[in-house]
């Protein structure tokens, strides 16, 4: 029933920039606390950036200055505008919902559901 579906992701130069989209189905949205993760081969799947149900924001050192999320309560989707990309930066992206109250937004064991991702390729 529930549903997170990514796209926007591709293959783009370095410096370039690609606006990823997620658009979920079957829950609640507006009480749903989403976040970005991202995962390249042979690597942890780590935290990029997340919004609360209230739009707080919060990004990881490596993004902080290049990326923006936000996320539109009307049409069930977050987003993450990805500028200055660089070729440390391709992976496949993930987005996931959390129903909790306390948001440990950093934690991939925190999230209830995720989507099946999208790719980024960054080449220099």
């Amino acid at each position: 029933q529930v549903q997170l579906v990514e796209s926007g992701g591709g293959l783009v130069q370095a410096g370039d920039s690609l606006r990823l989209s997620c658009a979920a189905s079957g829950l609640t949205f507006s009480t749903y606390d989403m976040g970005w993760f991202r995962q390249a081969p042979g690597k942890e799947r780590e935290f990029v950036s997340a919004i609360s149900r209230n739009g707080a924001k919060y990004y990881a050192d490596f993004v902080k200055g290049r990326f923006t999320i936000s996320r539109d309560n009307v049409k069930n989707t977050v987003s993450l505008q990805m500028n200055s990309l660089k070729p440390e930066d391709t992976a496949l992206y993930y987005c996931a919902a959390d129903s909790r109250l306390i948001f440990d937004y950093k934690l991939k064991n925190e999230y209830d559901y995720w989507g099946q991702g999208t790719q980024v390729t960054v080449s220099s």
